[in-house]
């Protein structure tokens, strides 16, 4: 399969297995998952067919390992906006994480602090590289460094990914750190 084709079927995923299941005529469970084979009737009835092997392929190939593909069923494993339960543990950070945006936004959060906006967390990167790379998909990335330990001792929870994205509710300006 060619790298185009499996740019389309990711971003068809993220569309319809974050956002919009209801669109292609999918229900996820309560944990996110759906099974395979009404996912690809469903993509196929709404003229986008893609094989087992596509998806297979599709799924072991991202580069953020952005879908979970396990006992005929898939799901996302973080970024949705429709109301899920991924089941994951808490967490304790042991240093700083690290969020990726554009200077746009930099004094919404300085006053409010990063929150979820459409989605159910806020993504945090284990590492600066990573939340460089997220920023730049909107313009020129500016990372933000955050307190994960301090927050965690604040009293906030942090959940990871199994793609090992943090998540957390909300994170207050106080437990920011902006360069420069």
């Amino acid at each position: 399969m060619d790298h185009q084709r499996s740019v389309r079927i990711s971003k068809y995923l993220a569309k319809h297995l974050r956002h919009e299941p209801q669109r292609i005529g999918i229900t996820l469970d309560a944990q996110g998952w759906v099974p395979v084979t009404e996912l690809i009737a469903a993509a196929a009835r709404h003229g986008f067919p893609f094989s087992r092997a596509e998806l297979a392929a599709v799924v072991a190939g991202n580069d953020k390992q952005r879908y979970a593909l396990e006992n005929d069923r898939i799901r996302a494993n973080q970024g949705h906006s429709v109301r899920v339960d991924l089941g994951l543990p808490e967490a304790v950070p042991t240093g700083f994480l690290f969020h990726g945006t554009v200077t746009r936004h930099i004094a919404a959060i300085r006053q409010d602090g990063l929150r979820p906006m459409s989605r159910h967390a806020v993504h945090l990167s284990p590492d600066r590289e990573t939340a460089a790379r997220v920023g730049a998909r909107r313009g020129k990335p500016l990372v933000l460094a955050v307190d994960a330990p301090a927050m965690y001792r604040a009293g906030h929870v942090f959940r990871v990914s199994a793609n090992g994205v943090w998540l957390t509710e909300r994170v207050p300006p106080e437990f920011l750190r902006f360069p420069g």
